[in-house]
């Protein structure tokens, strides 16, 4: 089936294009999306009367797509679902579950606006694309995990929580082991230059407070003898 398409369909074509599509594709998709139109003589003419109005307000929707995009891009959202220790999930999450997540986190989209070859089954990290208009797309990340803690903890360390306590402990220590390189080595600077403060300053000066107790004994020892006398 031909159709006029009335914005850029990725892998398709751009606004004002004639292309030849799938029946089913047009008549499930396109046409009740108000994507296209059907390629007859009057809708082609219906088009070219219409076209700069049409470019016009694409433009606008890019533009706010592309606002809407500065604040969205990299979002994360947290979904809780049961999972074996495998990290295997006791079901999936698609592209719905996404976008209500999206949506609750106060950003409204469909789910037809999320790009997910297939549902997520695993617990982890996951980009994902959002379609905000057909030229502008971004990415947020699927946080899945069994609990609002594990999912700081994949935020933080960017390791999927799985296997038993012990497992995800050890895999967060792991992966902060080179983060905290840098701490200890500023401890252990700051160890060794009190040492050598101490040992530079704090020394002599304790010789000094001998110094003046040993004077201050033989000042003791004359005034004894000259009472003796």
């Amino acid at each position: 089936m031909e159709v006029i398409l009335l914005e850029r369909i990725n892998r398709l074509g751009q606004m004002g294009d004639v292309v030849n599509v799938k029946p089913g594709f047009a008549r499930n998709f396109l046409l009740p999306q108000k994507k296209a139109l059907r390629a007859t003589e009057a809708n082609k003419k219906h088009f070219e009367a219409e076209r700069a109005q049409l470019e016009t307000s694409n433009l606008e929707n890019r533009s706010e797509a592309e606002k809407l995009g500065k604040k969205m891009d990299g979002l994360s959202v947290i979904m809780i679902r049961q999972a074996g220790e495998s990290g295997q999930l006791y079901g999936s999450v698609n592209a719905r579950d996404i976008a209500n997540g999206v949506t609750e986190a106060g950003f409204t989209i469909t789910r037809q606006q999320i790009e997910l070859a297939h549902p997520i089954k695993s617990l982890g990290l996951f980009d994902v694309r959002v379609v905000l208009h057909p030229e502008v797309r971004i990415t947020v990340v699927a946080n899945i995990a069994r609990s609002v803690g594990e999912a700081n903890t994949q935020t933080k360390t960017g390791v999927a929580m799985v296997g038993t306590d012990a497992d995800q402990a050890k895999a967060a220590m792991t992966s902060k082991a080179g983060e905290n390189d840098a701490e200890f080595a500023a401890d252990e600077a700051v160890v060794e230059q009190a040492a050598k403060i101490f040992e530079e300053g704090a020394a002599p000066r304790m010789e000094s407070e001998d110094a003046a107790a040993d004077g201050a004994t033989e000042e003791s020892a004359e005034d004894s003898e000259e009472k003796s006398k």
